[in-house]
């Protein structure tokens, strides 16, 4: 199921829903509220919190819903089901028994993504297998396992090695050296490599990662199986002490988050969770202070408001950052084709060098580095260009736009060239104002109710305009649009229904000739 603004559906996050929500094999679920738009009602589900598509997984309840006894050791024994097949532990002293075979004798099952131990050869003879798999490989799994592309749960777009590079040359810059990886393996992989060479300073780091391949590879320190999503260690209380451990060393100095999330996911979701790993590095500092745990949290340009709503305190940099395996976000690309994927910090931009070889140069106004076709607005006072193209200032709007734009008089703002004049791009879903989203709706679903007031459903209102005519000239371009629309559906119907008469008149006569 979509959770999206569109359908009517919204994420509640509260402690209560937290402490009660049944479980799926990816931990404890979210709670979620469905939105009527003509009942101006609200009921409350819970559904998976890694998974956006019920074909992934398919749980769902109704909140008020009793569950049987029997249902519930059925959804337990499910559960524990769709669980790797052997635990962390297992796969760790599977690894030293692997290691310690010669070059030869080490063997990858490509197709079940596992390391194979000589007893296992026989019922993994007709797969695709890898063999003389070295030590280097065994170093970058992220090069052995096939990654997983669903953009909506795991979303493995892994770093190309210049925007890995260029992080890891960054994070020893600015003097951290422990780095917590939240879904970035690739640069788990290239901080461990750096740290076998013992290079200095030594950087040390974890992983925190939803694909439990990778407790293949590493240890119960070095990988935890997690999810962004509900904040949950599938490892249990070990798993959770072992992230705490790294996490508060040395009271928590020198360390910095690093998280690339599936941009398919629930912002509000994945900054609750954030929020309490910030809450967990609080608590091993004594001091009582303001200070925030250094984030990079790398997502497209395009979900800044919502990241920011979340996260107040961070602010996007311009360096754009690329993947191996997609293919649009890739480095060198010009015009629209070029990465909105970027990096979200609440360190000082000004201390964040991005590297000039590649056309980034220092704005002193805007004491930051931004991209080479990104300029300052004398009258924005600031570097606009959010997609890496140069945008321009309507003096209409007073703001930038991007080159793309128009500025349209019937709507009274800058659009598309190839839009429909009248209609409100935004607005609250329940009550149909322009001037805010359903979530600031003072007649929205609130968290501790489940009904919202009876209220006559009001149409989405046209955007304001100073003109009165204008707007009535507005109004009647939408109704003839609509009257065009329906007279071309039933000329369509029309013409299918002329179709199918036609069709059983020949049948008729072929069967009348076979007589």
């Amino acid at each position: 199921m979509e959770m999206s603004e569109a359908a009517g559906i919204e994420l509640i996050i509260n402690p209560e829903a937290e402490a009660r929500a049944p479980q799926c094999p990816h931990g404890p679920t979210l709670l979620f509220v469905k939105v009527k738009h003509k009942k101006q009602e609200a009921r409350r589900f819970y559904a998976c919190a890694a998974c956006r598509d019920r074909k992934d997984c398919n749980f769902f309840q109704w909140e008020d819903e009793k569950v049987s006894k029997a249902r519930q050791l059925a959804r337990e024994e499910f559960n524990q089901s769709r669980q790797p097949p052997f635990t962390h532990e297992q796969y760790v002293e599977r690894y030293q028994r692997f290691v310690s075979l010669p070059s030869a004798k080490r063997i990858f099952c490509s197709d079940c993504q596992i390391l194979l131990l000589p007893e296992e050869w026989d019922l993994h003879s007709p797969h695709c297998r890898l063999g003389d798999v070295s030590l280097a490989q065994l170093k970058r799994p992220s090069h052995l396992l096939l990654p997983l592309e669903n953009k909506k749960t795991n979303a493995q777009y892994l770093f190309a090695d210049r925007t890995c590079q260029f992080l890891l040359d960054l994070i020893v810059l600015l003097g951290f050296r422990r780095v917590l990886c939240v879904g970035t393996p690739r640069l788990h992989e290239l901080i461990r490599v750096r740290q076998s060479k013992k290079e200095e300073p030594i950087i040390k780091s974890q992983l925190l990662d939803i694909d439990f391949r990778y407790s293949q590879f590493y240890s119960e320190e070095e990988f935890c199986h997690y999810n962004m999503f509900n904040h949950y260690f599938f490892g249990g209380k070990s798993a959770s002490e072992a992230f705490q451990t790294f996490l508060c060393q040395d009271k928590g100095e020198s360390i910095i988050m690093v998280t690339d999330p599936p941009f398919g996911g629930l912002v509000e979701a994945l900054a609750h969770s954030f929020k309490k790993i910030v809450g967990v590095w609080k608590t091993s500092r004594n001091e009582i202070d303001d200070a925030e745990l250094p984030i990079f949290w790398i997502f497209p340009y395009f979900f800044e408001p919502r990241i920011l709503r979340c996260f107040p305190s961070l602010s996007m940099l311009d360096y754009q950052v690329d993947y191996d395996n997609h293919a649009l976000y890739k480095h060198g690309n010009t015009g629209r084709k070029q990465s909105p994927v970027r990096i979200f910090t609440n360190l000082p931009p000004k201390d964040i060098i991005l590297p000039a070889e590649e056309g980034y140069r220092f704005c002193s106004l805007c004491q930051r580095y931004i991209s080479s076709a990104n300029r300052h607005c004398e009258k924005c006072n600031a570097c606009t260009s959010k997609d890496g193209r140069q945008w321009k200032h309507c003096q209409t709007c007073n703001r930038c736009v991007k080159p793309s734009w128009i500025h349209c008089d019937t709507c009274c703002r800058c659009v598309l060239q190839e839009h429909t004049c009248g209609i409100a791009g935004d607005g609250c879903f329940t009550c149909g104002s322009t001037e805010h989203k359903r979530r600031e709706c003072p007649q929205s679903a609130f968290p501790n109710r489940t009904t919202i007031e009876e209220a006559k459903p009001r149409k989405r209102k046209l955007l304001e305009t100073d003109n009165k005519t204008t707007a009535n000239k507005c109004k009647k371009q939408a109704q003839n649009v609509s009257a065009r629309k329906r007279k071309t559906l039933k000329w369509a119907t029309g013409k299918l229904k002329r179709k199918l008469k036609r069709k059983k008149k020949r049948k008729r006569r072929g069967q009348t000739v076979q007589c």
